[in-house]
C-alpha cells in the first residue's frame, strides 16, 4: 500500500458510520452481508448505508458481489492488512519484537480469505 492509498483508506475510516460498517463486515467474515442487513446492524437508514458503502468501496476497504437480487458486501482483508502494515512499516526503530503482536493481527486470515474469494 502506498501513501495515497493509505490516505484514502484513512479518510474513509475517519467517519463514524463507515468505521462501524467496516467493523460489522469484518465480523461477518468472507461470506459478507447484504446492504439491508448492514443497515440493520448499524442502525442506519438504507439510503445512508448505501452512501457509506460506496465510499468504502471507492477506498478499496470493502468489495461487493451480486447474489441473486442482493448485493453482498465483504471486508477487503488484504487492504485492511495492508493498511496496518503501512502503519507499522518502520516499526519501533528496528525493534520488530515490539510490533510482533500487531504484525500477527495484520497477517491473520488474509491468505485463506483471498483463496476463498477466488
Amino acid at each position: 500500500m502506498d501513501q495515497r492509498q493509505a490516505l484514502s483508506a484513512f479518510a474513509a475510516l475517519s467517519q463514524e458510520t463507515r468505521l462501524q460498517i467496516v467493523r460489522v463486515l469484518v465480523v461477518a467474515g468472507p461470506d459478507g452481508m447484504a446492504a439491508g442487513m448492514v443497515a440493520e446492524k448499524t442502525a442506519v437508514s438504507p439510503s445512508n448505508v448505501s452512501f457509506h458503502l460506496k465510499e468504502l468501496e471507492r477506498s478499496g476497504l470493502i468489495s461487493q458481489k451480486r447474489e441473486s437480487r442482493s448485493i453482498i458486501y465483504t471486508a477487503n482483508y488484504s487492504a485492511l492488512g495492508g493498511l496496518i502494515r503501512f502503519l507499522m512499516e518502520d516499526c519501533c526503530a528496528g525493534n520488530p519484537e515490539i510490533c510482533a503482536p500487531v504484525a500477527a493481527v495484520a497477517a491473520c486470515c488474509a491468505p485463506k480469505v483471498e483463496e476463498k474469494l477466488q
